[in-house]
């Protein structure tokens, strides 16, 4: 009886399995449609003078146009100053916007002091700041990567602070009533709770980074993605302009899906 119905679960969870892979691969495959059927329907509205050629360009110039700049080697080295950037200011904010919620949590009378601080730095437009950055930190890496912390580390700071006020108290208490510090509470109770939070706002800093990056780079910037586009307006080269856009599509899209991965291997062994 007991064979029969471990047999019967094994068997249940290979059909569940199998069922998760077929619906993974059912949607790969729709999204790989509806890719296609993008790049198809922007060729023929412009080959149909759907829309303006000059303007929107069409994805076969805009593929010989990347195709020539990895050809002739600019590509490559634009690409890796905005990634460098970018992945600077993803560690950095990521980092510093928790070890702040951390501090915050900590200090309640912290908490109380930054807490107008941080809305209102939060709805300032970051754009304002970057020329502050540049005369603080010179037109260069320095003041792109501030200017992608000043919008990283606040919001890592208000999710991950409000992950950890939103923790059952009832696990807290119990905590306390077996005789816990506050760093055993926050070890043993908070932190482990607030994981999922912590780990998703990865993700939500993968495109706050490269937001900040492109920002600071078509203000500062004299290599990376954000100055191909400045300088593909100031040309009148948009093919250059949609080149370099979707780079930054396909760019951002691979680093999300690594740290999608890193999000599961370090869920599975929680």
């Amino acid at each position: 009886m007991a064979a029969s119905r471990s047999e019967w679960l094994r068997s249940r969870h290979d059909e569940f399995k199998r069922a998760k892979r077929l619906r993974k691969r059912a949607v790969l495959g729709v999204q790989g449609i509806l890719l296609a059927l993008f790049f198809a329907l922007w060729e023929a509205a412009a080959r149909l003078g759907w829309i303006d050629r000059l303007l929107f360009s069409y994805p076969s110039k805009v593929f010989q146009q990347i195709y020539a700049n990895m050809v002739d080697g600019s590509l490559w080295h634009h690409l890796g100053v905005t990634v460098g950037e970018t992945a600077a200011g993803f560690v950095l904010g990521t980092l510093l916007g928790t070890l702040l919620a951390v501090a915050i949590w900590w200090s309640p009378f912290l908490s109380a002091v930054l807490d107008p601080y941080m809305v209102v730095f939060n709805s300032m437009p970051k754009v304002a700041l970057g020329p502050i950055f540049i005369v603080m930190f010179g037109a260069g890496f320095t003041a792109i990567v501030v200017t992608t912390l000043s919008i990283t580390i606040i919001v890592t700071t208000l999710v991950v602070y409000n992950s950890f006020c939103g923790v059952d108290p009832n696990l807290v208490k119990v905590a306390r009533s077996l005789g816990a510090n506050r760093t055993q509470v926050f070890f043993k109770v908070i932190l482990p709770s607030s994981f999922p939070a912590i780990v998703s706002t990865l993700k939500v800093n993968v495109g706050m980074s490269w937001v900040g990056v492109i920002v600071g780079e078509f203000l500062v910037a004299k290599s990376g993605l954000g100055y191909l586009i400045i300088y593909g307006f100031q040309v009148f080269n948009f093919t250059l302009v949609m080149s370099s856009l979707i780079i930054i599509a396909f760019v951002a899209t691979a680093m999300y899906q690594l740290v999608v991965y890193i999000e599961k291997v370090l869920l599975s062994r929680r």
